[in-house]
């Protein structure tokens, strides 16, 4: 498999992950309107991975965010399971947060150069 369908998978795995937040949002909407709010966040996002499968190259800076702020959340997250703040048990969703980050840097496309993007879309 190539590098570019393993990302196709990668995206449309995690964007189906971040989407069946959708469910719990809706549960914690009154219990806790906080993590409620983040997770359509995440719902939302959801949807645009599953959009950016179509066309990675096109999406790379998406998915350079939803690497990049998995790590984020998960340093946050992390640090406050270590201080006590919130449960422990919430270091299993740093250690997926921090998957997600690995696997979409390692997946993601590389930039093209502006010359090659600029034929690409004179010729189109």
């Amino acid at each position: 498999m190539n590098r570019e369908a393993s990302l196709k998978i990668v995206l449309i795995v995690v964007g189906l992950l971040f989407l069946f937040l959708a469910y719990p949002m809706i549960l914690f909407a009154r219990q806790e309107p906080s993590l409620s709010m983040m997770m359509s966040l995440y719902v939302t996002l959801g949807v645009f991975l599953l959009l950016a499968a179509r066309n990675p190259t096109a999406n790379r800076s998406l998915i350079a965010f939803t690497a990049w702020s998995s790590f984020a959340h998960a340093g946050v997250m992390g640090t406050q399971a270590l201080q006590n703040i919130v449960d422990r048990g919430e270091l299993i969703g740093v250690g997926v947060l921090i998957i997600i980050g690995v696997a979409l840097i390692a997946l993601a496309p590389a930039k093209e150069p502006a010359l090659l993007g600029l034929r690409q879309t004179i010729y189109k």
